[in-house]
């Protein structure tokens, strides 16, 4: 795209206020609540209510536009877009007339998005381009289309570590938004993808929003990037299990073209190529459970060889009809059609054939140690409501928590100092009558918001860590005051103190 008519389009862009807080404050609640569902009526009667009173403005044309896709008049163009003008939005591709020679009435051609962000250095707002959704395409999606800011997106933006790196590698980076929010904390950014046509919108957002530290490359998965390794990696890779069937469309920002869960085994194994010593990588996948396997457990065989430390949650558990069901829903195709029952049948043919009896979703954080030790590897399923927004910063504690227990023997972690995170109670549940708690609970009020049951000995380790003392010392004490073995005790515990280390209980003091 022209990099001087994405610069005016910025500049106008800036002047018409389009940002998500101006939207918010035209639209209201209601109307903006509906819009977030899909239901655009709403919204058509307050700019629809504004035109009538003589009030329209810029921000009223590119709010038809671009999010309620309606088309609008030469004289709007000409009022939204006053250093763009017409020309420069049709050269760009942002608009076309709908009878071409008539021109009369213009509409939108690409979507721009305002998008908000808050991260450790402050809040901001950006401009995303996309390709139109099927609520503007009227229909199935085009194979090539390149998907804007989705609910994975915001996912995997808020579980990525954010602590500042020299170098990241985004791997399928679609419109660019990963590689956008990674700018913030990385020296260098470096983008790919196998789409041609995502490379170029991925380099006009990084430009539309004057963002200059990333280059975007075109090329399949990691073959851009041979021989390079990064400090940190982050991919939403292109996971959905399709049918290999002629006749089943494969999109580009979706769909790797291998055999089921094969493209996640492969980005996790060139992840392990591809990473510095000390470096993280996080991914959005999914993964098989088959008559044969578990689907954690196909994971954690992935993982056996690669020498990383690993933690796998998986959020969701879908049954092959449901998940059909999602992804044909997802490319345009609509349900009670006669080519939705089609692409059911090429689907669920596909998962009876191979043994698929459900499909995990989730994502992946893995950790190139900093020395030679065997690697740490968990895998758990956390379901039910979770804030993903600012998790990552949780999760970066406790991958250096992890990092720094696994070097320390059972007597160099007795001789830390610790302290409890300042987001942890501690709950004693007591029955009528009685003195003696029948349960103690450990909760955590952010990140994953666990409840650990804990015995007296580690409540009250827990109790008394506020990094005065080390935990051997604190053991010591307890194993005295409730008049058992002391080195049966620390034994007992120490494992439950490393646990409660990578799940961020305690910190190091």
């Amino acid at each position: 795209m022209n990099p001087d008519l994405l610069l005016r389009l910025r500049s106008d862009l800036a002047a018409a206020a389009y940002t998500t807080d101006a939207v918010a404050a035209r639209l209201g609640p209601e109307a903006e609540a509906a819009l977030g569902r899909e239901h655009v009526v709403p919204g058509c009667r307050v700019v629809d209510a504004r035109r009538r009173a003589g009030e329209r403005d810029a921000l009223d044309v590119l709010l038809d536009l671009f999010l309620l896709a309606r088309s609008v008049e030469g004289d709007d163009v000409d009022r939204a877009f006053p250093t763009l003008g017409p020309d420069g939005a049709a050269e760009l591709g942002l608009l076309r007339i709908i009878e071409p020679g008539s021109g009369t009435d213009w509409t939108a051609a690409l979507d721009v998005h305002p998008y908000a962000y808050t991260d450790e250095r402050g809040e901001g707002h950006w401009w995303i381009l996309s390709d139109l959704g099927e609520r503007a395409v009227g229909g199935a999606l085009p194979e090539d289309h390149v998907l804007g800011v989705g609910g994975a997106s915001l996912t995997l933006a808020g579980i990525t570590i954010p602590t500042p790196v020299e170098s990241v590698l985004d791997l399928g980076t679609g419109c660019g938004i990963q590689a956008m929010h990674a700018s913030r904390a990385a020296t260098r950014v470096v983008a790919t993808d196998i789409s041609a046509r995502a490379v170029e919108i991925a380099r006009a957002n990084a430009l539309l929003n004057g963002i200059d530290n990333i280059e975007v490359r075109l090329g399949s998965l990691f073959e851009p990037v041979t021989g390079e390794r990064f400090d940190r990696i982050v991919t939403n890779p292109p996971f959905v299990i399709t049918p290999r069937v002629d006749g089943v469309p494969l999109y580009d920002y979706r769909d790797g073209g291998l055999v089921g869960d094969a493209l996640v085994e492969t980005v996790i194994r060139g992840c392990a190529e591809h990473l510095d010593a000390g470096g993280t990588a996080q991914m959005l996948g999914n993964w098989e459970y088959t008559t044969a396997s578990d689907g954690l457990s196909r994971v954690e065989r992935w993982l056996a060889d690669l020498g990383l430390d690993a933690w796998v949650v998986e959020r969701e558990h879908l049954d092959p009809a449901f998940y059909a069901e999602t992804w044909i829903r997802d490319g345009g195709t609509r349900e009670g059609t006669a080519e939705f029952a089609r692409l059911s049948e090429a689907w669920l043919d596909d998962f009876e054939e191979r043994g698929v009896r459900g499909v995990g979703f989730g994502f992946v954080t893995l950790h190139r140690p900093n020395d030679d030790r065997p690697p740490v590897v968990r895998l758990e399923r956390v379901t039910g409501s979770l804030e993903t927004q600012g998790l990552g910063e949780h999760i970066g504690r406790c991958v250096e928590a992890v990092e720094r227990a696994a070097g320390l023997d059972d007597a160099a972690l007795a001789d830390e100092a610790l302290v409890v995170a300042g987001d942890v109670t501690i709950e004693h549940h007591f029955e009528p009558g009685h003195d003696d708690p029948t349960a103690i609970l450990l909760r955590q009020g952010g990140g994953f918001r666990r409840a650990i049951s804990a015995g007296t000995g580690l409540a009250a380790l827990v109790g008394a860590s506020d990094g005065t003392l080390t935990v051997g010392a604190i053991l010591s004490a307890i194993a005295q005051l409730l008049e058992v073995d002391e080195s049966a005790l620390i034994a007992e515990t120490l494992p439950d103190v490393r646990r409660l280390l990578a799940d961020g209980f305690l910190l190091r003091a």
